[in-house]
């Protein structure tokens, strides 16, 4: 039980520290360069170990390809957009708005049911966001804007999962979307190659960056729900915005300032009140 919540902790703080080097990356290439590169080397690496005899069914595959063209290349574009203009910090707390939208995506779409303390962490959640844009540090409209894009397209994707959870084994189910992610972001990438100047330093960021999101933080997480309570698990996820304001203040040099403390107070307590309620709708990330 310790090893498996360490291994949950370790994953969210993988993807919290991405933000930083997502921010990092957007400064040196372009944003579908970055994506399917990260992509493809991690569906070359997962590929020896996925057992492929064959194509997934077709529902199946098309459910994946969703799943990669919302969870993969939309958050990952969007976040990247939101990045090139807001700070790390503002980024890592808009990203912890994750789970209200989750839960108000399975109201309206999947006709679930919310409970009044579910509707009261959607309002704490939209209470942190104002918060944020009034007093944080870092902030930026169109940024934070295109943060909470990438927040719905990381949300879509986890409203697709459930459709297909336990379709395909871990490892294959994240081949096939790094595989689909790659295919779907390359003519953009294409696009966009004129002039890149890949370095040393900005490769070596962008393979650290496709094993720590694409590959590990996946793959702790999925080990570390197996021996873990879904709804001890969720708690979890408050490491991700944590980590990546962390990451924002002690690697890039920005300052959490008292709006940005206030909107994450609430924006942890929205987490908590709806992963708490809701421990059956927590999925892994995307990545």
């Amino acid at each position: 039980m310790l090893f498996a919540s360490g291994e949950l902790a370790l994953s969210m703080m993988m993807v919290g520290a991405n933000v930083v080097i997502l921010k990092i990356l957007a400064d040196h290439l372009p944003i579908f360069v970055i994506l399917t590169l990260r992509t493809g080397f991690a569906a070359l690496l997962l590929a020896p170990f996925a057992r492929l005899p064959r194509v997934p069914h077709r529902r199946i595959f098309g459910n994946l390809l969703l799943q990669a063209a919302f969870g993969t290349l939309a958050y990952n574009a969007f976040l990247l957009a939101g990045l090139a203009r807001a700070g790390a910090v503002q980024a890592g707390l808009v990203l912890a708005t994750l789970p209200a939208v989750i839960a108000l995506g399975a109201a309206f779409l999947l006709r679930e049911h919310l409970a009044p303390r579910h509707w009261f962490a959607v309002g704490l959640a939209a209470m942190g966001m104002a918060v944020l844009a009034r007093g944080g540090g870092g902030f930026s409209l169109l940024g934070d804007a295109l943060v909470f894009c990438a927040v719905c397209g990381e949300a879509t994707y986890a409203l697709l999962a459930r459709r297909a959870a336990g379709a395909l084994p871990v490892l294959q189910a994240t081949f096939w979307m790094q595989a689909a992610s790659a295919v779907l972001s390359a003519p953009f990438a294409v696009a966009q190659i004129q002039n890149v100047r890949l370095t040393p330093f900005v490769f070596g960021l962008l393979v650290i960056h496709s094993l720590t999101a694409s590959v590990f933080a996946v793959l702790l997480w999925y080990h570390g729900m197996k021996r873990v309570p879904a709804g001890l698990a969720g708690a979890f996820t408050a490491l991700l915005p944590a980590t990546a304001a962390l990451c924002g203040i002690l690697i890039l040099g920005e300052v959490f300032t008292r709006g940005d403390l206030l909107g994450f107070a609430a924006l942890l307590v929205s987490m908590l009140l709806i992963l708490w309620a809701r421990p059956r709708s927590v999925r892994s990330p995307a990545a």
